[in-house]
């Protein structure tokens, strides 16, 4: 057997066992065409390394990737703790070893998420949590002040944490627009393959599935005092910091083009049928010179919701353009019918 084979099989087994933790080393001998005997050699050697973990014993044993880093930190932020020395004394040195686009990625989040919490919060302690494993790499930033969706929606006198989360979403959104952009969540969000928000009863998930967006949002159980952030992606994921601005920036680097997912308008029991449903969506994006609307997971809209749209609000904002995306067909006729509407609403005032 090759080095490449060997390394091949190996780095398989570690993508593989999240999913198939049982029968691990019979889909290898599948896979590679090699005798059960020498992917259980494999298993053994990986073991060894520290990289994966045996749970149970002989027919009964399971593999699972072994978290190799698993360090917990606390800070008060009733002293002066500046995010960039944490990340350098504490954070850098072990995920000095990762791909420098990985790396960036993860200075970027961190050092942004963990200012808010310094600057936003009106926390006494924040706690961090770093995991590794062969494949991933796991951010937990938490605090126990006030609560994100708490702060945005006093902030700005919203009517509940849901519409807080649809505004955070947009971007350009921040209680202190002297020091802060609003820009830190937005991009954090879109940098790492799968991003969490827990705070109040408010859970909120941005997991990255192919060329589209996973939202996930519901209503705890439990109330969660405070904030707590989640960031993960692969150590071989593709994903770099200048891509990720390149999506919504200018020729001039102006934070220009933001991206709605419509389904944090979505209400439980609710359609997005409604004028005023459409009202909250596109508050604030005049402040973009495009906003993509993401109709990903929306199955039926309303044709007064896409009129206020697509012509009420494009009629009041004519440079600015508005693109749809994800929609399915018969959104997509309702739009398209009210594009045409507009069209000839605007002929008519020529």
């Amino acid at each position: 057997m090759t080095r490449r084979t060997r390394a091949d099989i190996r780095q398989f087994i570690l993508e593989a066992i999240p999913d198939h933790p049982g029968n691990i080393a019979s889909l290898v001998a599948r896979r590679f065409g090699v005798s059960r005997q020498s992917a259980n050699n494999h298993l053994r050697a990986l073991t060894s390394k520290n990289l994966i973990r045996a749970v149970g014993k002989t027919r009964a044993r399971a593999y699972a990737l072994h978290d190799f880093i698993n360090d917990k930190f606390s800070y008060d932020l009733s002293t002066e703790n500046k995010e960039d020395v944490i990340w350098r004394n504490d954070i850098f040195p072990i995920m000095r070893d990762v791909p420098a686009n990985i790396l960036e990625i993860c200075q970027y989040g961190f050092t942004e998420i963990f200012n808010n919490a310094v600057d936003h919060s009106s926390s006494h302690k924040c706690y961090v949590w770093i995991k590794r494993n062969a494949i991933r790499i796991e951010i937990r930033i938490i605090d126990n002040g006030i609560g994100i969706f708490a702060k945005i929606q006093n902030y700005f006198s919203l009517s509940d944490p849901r519409h807080a989360l649809l505004e955070l979403s947009k971007g350009k959104i921040t209680s202190d627009p002297e020091n802060h952009t609003g820009e830190g969540i937005f991009f954090t969000s879109r940098m790492f393959e799968e991003f969490t928000i827990y705070s109040g009863s408010l859970f909120f998930m941005k997991r990255k599935s192919g060329d589209n967006w996973l939202i996930d949002v519901k209503d705890k159980s439990g109330h969660f005092p405070g904030t707590w952030i989640g960031m993960e992606i692969t150590i071989g994921s593709q994903n770099n910091i200048k891509d990720t601005f390149a999506q919504f920036e200018d020729d001039d680097r102006r934070f220009s083009r933001t991206h709605v997912h419509l389904l944090l308008a979505k209400y439980e029991g609710e359609q997005l049928i409604s004028r005023s449903q459409a009202r909250r969506l596109v508050n604030r994006v005049d402040r973009f010179d495009e906003a993509i609307l993401d109709f990903g997971g929306v199955e039926v809209i309303g044709r007064a919701f896409a009129d206020e749209i697509f012509r009420v609000y494009q009629s009041e904002h004519p440079r600015q353009l508005i693109t749809p995306m994800y929609a399915n067909a018969d959104i997509s006729a309702i739009i398209e019918s009210v594009k045409a509407d507009y069209r000839n609403q605007s002929k008519s005032l020529q």
